[in-house]
């Protein structure tokens, strides 16, 4: 359909052009999730496997990149539920650590990141929806019930032949 070929490019761009920008100016990017950072993991940061990365830097990077590759393959509507649920996983922490308004006293500041705040909301709702969007086929759960259904009658059929198969053989 016309309108998410023009849609997901759209909604995609945001997170193109803000992981491109994490992956250009990365150290700026893992001050500001630094602290959401400590307050997440700070009291399990003990219990943490040591592959799992937990330097703010690398985290920033690792998210620049799923911003971009998710957004890209969004945009050109490779894998789009797929990519939808990537970028509704980025869009969380990134909101949460760049725009906590709560956390600001000057009125004017507070109001900016409360806007940028409600706007990464609105995103992470199209994004949901995306995922959610089947292009008009059925979805995956309605075509495994159908298919078990079939499954089932066949093999129905299938031990019926068979026991009467066994009844005419006696």
């Amino acid at each position: 359909m016309l309108i998410r070929r023009l849609a997901r490019p759209m909604l995609a761009a945001i997170f193109i052009y803000g992981g491109i920008g994490a992956l250009r100016d990365t150290p700026s990017h893992a001050k500001a999730a630094a602290p959401l950072l400590e307050k997440a993991t700070g009291p399990v940061k003990d219990s943490l496997p040591e592959q799992l990365p937990t330097d703010p830097e690398t985290l920033v990077r690792i998210d620049g990149a799923v911003k971009v590759g998710a957004g890209t393959l969004l945009a050109l509507g490779k894998c789009p539920r797929l990519a939808a649920l990537l970028l509704a996983g980025s869009i969380v922490p990134t909101t949460l650590a760049a725009h906590a308004f709560w956390t600001i006293d000057n009125p004017q500041e507070r109001a900016n990141q409360q806007a940028h705040f409600i706007k990464n909301i609105s995103l992470l709702g199209g994004l949901l929806i995306t995922a959610v969007d089947t292009a008009g086929k059925p979805s995956v759960g309605y075509r495994a019930k159908r298919r078990a259904r079939k499954v089932a009658a066949q093999t129905q059929q299938t031990v019926g032949v068979v026991k009467g198969a066994a009844k005419v053989k006696r």
